[in-house]
């Protein structure tokens, strides 16, 4: 059944056999052949990616798919979504089944290290958290001693889990599933005490339980460091390079306030760093085997950064925090152009 759900939501046989599949050596030449981005996201993460009533993805991760579609074929909109487990995502960018893979996937050493793969940006800096029901009174994580806990296997949110409550000298029983909706059931039907994750996808979730999300805490405690990101198979570095500034490039756009909306009126801007992300001065676009234009058909279609912040993430009640601009009190931050 399982095996047929994901072949259905796109995920072919190299993926879930974890059969190695030849990728091309040359991703960007592969996608401009192609003349589509194969992008790996979540199944279903309200806010990062989800598919509306007619079938179309929308998210944070899903906008950074389309801007780098954007910035290689000039268009947002050839991308071909494919939606990915925790326990095959890895698998589907080795083999080649997806170009990159951007769906809430924590940046770690064992990853980069042991996996042969690379984060090549950062777009949402989280940190794993903890939710329980009102109604059972918790309000701090360090009153879950002895509590059971909702987790999924294999990831780096286990192994977070257990460091912290041995930290703490606390006890808890792990309640094990792999299937995140299944994790999501069993914790609303009293399964386990508490549901941890990135605070983003308790967010999300709570967001999907519509008025009943309201029945939901999400304790204060932030018990991790979970920078998430595009990911891509190492060695192919001028893909890299452009994965990486396509989301560089909606930073630099936001912190220079140009948007979709006014994108025009910065044609004529005597400021270098403008004309530089805006492609007429210098042949960085070419550099990378794009085009010139390539920062500014991202902005035309998918927007700045905050653009993106505030379709898809300030709706789950998310505040920015930690990633506003650099220059706001927040971490992310863009190398110069130049």
């Amino acid at each position: 059944m399982i095996r047929k759900l994901l072949l259905g939501l796109g995920l072919g046989l190299a993926a879930l056999s974890g059969a190695q599949a030849q990728p091309s050596a040359d991703t960007l030449a592969a996608i401009k052949a192609r003349g589509q981005l194969v992008c790996g996201v979540s199944i279903n993460a309200i806010g990062f990616a989800v598919p509306d009533n007619r079938g179309t993805f929308r998210g944070l991760d899903v906008d950074a798919c389309r801007a780098i579609a954007a910035a290689i074929l000039g268009d947002a909109n050839k991308v071909r979504f494919v939606p990915t487990t925790t326990q095959v995502r890895f698998t589907a960018l080795q083999s080649g089944e997806v170009d990159v893979l951007i769906r809430n996937t924590t940046w770690s050493l064992g990853r980069e290290a042991q996996l042969g793969l690379a984060f090549a940006s950062i777009n949402f800096y989280d940190g794993q958290g903890f939710m329980v029901k009102k109604s059972s009174g918790v309000t701090s994580a360090k009153q879950l001693d002895g509590a059971t806990v909702c987790v999924q296997p294999g990831t780096t949110t286990e192994l977070n889990l257990a460091d912290w409550f041995r930290a703490n000298n606390l006890r808890f029983t792990p309640v094990i599933i792999e299937q995140v909706e299944e994790i999501r059931t069993a914790f609303v039907n009293g399964r386990c005490d508490a549901y941890t994750n990135d605070a983003s996808s308790l967010a999300s979730f709570r967001a999907s339980q519509g008025a009943a999300g309201e029945d939901y805490l999400l304790l204060p405690e932030i018990i991790s460091k979970e920078p998430l990101g595009a990911v891509v198979r190492k060695g192919d570095w001028r893909f890299f390079d452009v994965v990486r500034w396509s989301h560089f490039a909606m930073v630099s756009a936001e912190e220079l306030g140009i948007t979709s909306q006014n994108i025009d009126s910065f044609a004529s801007s005597p400021n270098p760093d403008v004309q530089r992300l805006l492609g007429r001065t210098g042949e960085f676009g070419k550099a990378m085997g794009i085009e010139n234009d390539w920062a500014v058909k991202i902005i035309r279609q998918v927007g700045n950064l905050g653009e993106t912040w505030e379709r898809n993430i300030t709706p789950l009640g998310i505040p920015r925090g930690i990633n506003a601009l650099w220059n706001k009190g927040g971490l992310q931050y863009a190398p110069p152009i130049r």
